[in-house]
């Protein structure tokens, strides 16, 4: 059976539902300023020395966020459906990014861009509302993340991995998830053998 595909209407009543509430006015306003896209696998939605113009909400799909350090690829962020995904330092100061991010399956993105949500926020309280959450909740996400590699032992690591996002555990490809842990793919395979996941 064919999975139902979703309208803007959808996501910016699954966007409202999460982060604010509107009245059907303010549902026509924030589905103005959806934009829906299509990646395929391995394709670049954001690439370095671009500059982060928009706020991603992952609809289906699974992509990652990521840097070269030293010639090294390391994972910064995934996202799975539901998930927002931005490069915010790029997206505020309006430079070009240091971060990129790609579809690691098959993703539908719906784009908010900054500048437009900007314009109908200055204009409505919901709105500059659901804007205030979702940075909020990026930003949690960040410190999560920060202290988690500072302070967690691998196997915590993981175990707070699957408890947030099981569904990463089970479709990111293990040298993603052992870069976005800070750990070696060697190490995770060692903690993933003996831990019981519930």
């Amino acid at each position: 059976m064919k999975e139902p595909v979703s309208t803007t209407r959808d996501i910016a009543r699954e966007l409202a539902r999460r982060f604010s509430t509107m009245t059907h006015e303010e549902l026509d306003i924030l589905e103005s300023v959806l934009v829906p896209m299509r990646f395929a696998k391995g394709e670049m939605i954001l690439r370095e020395g671009e500059v982060c113009r928009n706020i991603y909400y992952i609809e289906k799909g699974l992509v990652r966020q990521f840097y070269f350090k030293k010639d090294k690829d390391i994972t910064e962020h995934m996202a799975v459906e539901g998930s927002i995904v931005m490069c915010i330092e790029s997206l505020f100061k309006e430079e070009p990014t240091l971060l990129q991010i790609k579809a690691i399956e098959p993703a539908i993105v719906y784009a908010l861009p900054k500048a437009k949500l900007e314009q109908v926020a200055l204009h409505n309280v919901n709105i500059q509302i659901l804007y205030r959450k979702i940075l909020e909740e990026s930003l949690i996400q960040s410190q999560i993340h920060a202290d988690m590699v500072r302070f967690e032992t691998a196997k915590d690591r993981y175990l707070r991995l699957y408890k947030m996002s099981p569904k990463l555990i089970l479709r990111a490809p293990l040298v993603y998830i052992a870069s976005y842990l800070q750990m070696t793919p060697e190490t995770l395979s060692r903690v993933r053998a003996t831990t019981i996941l519930e």
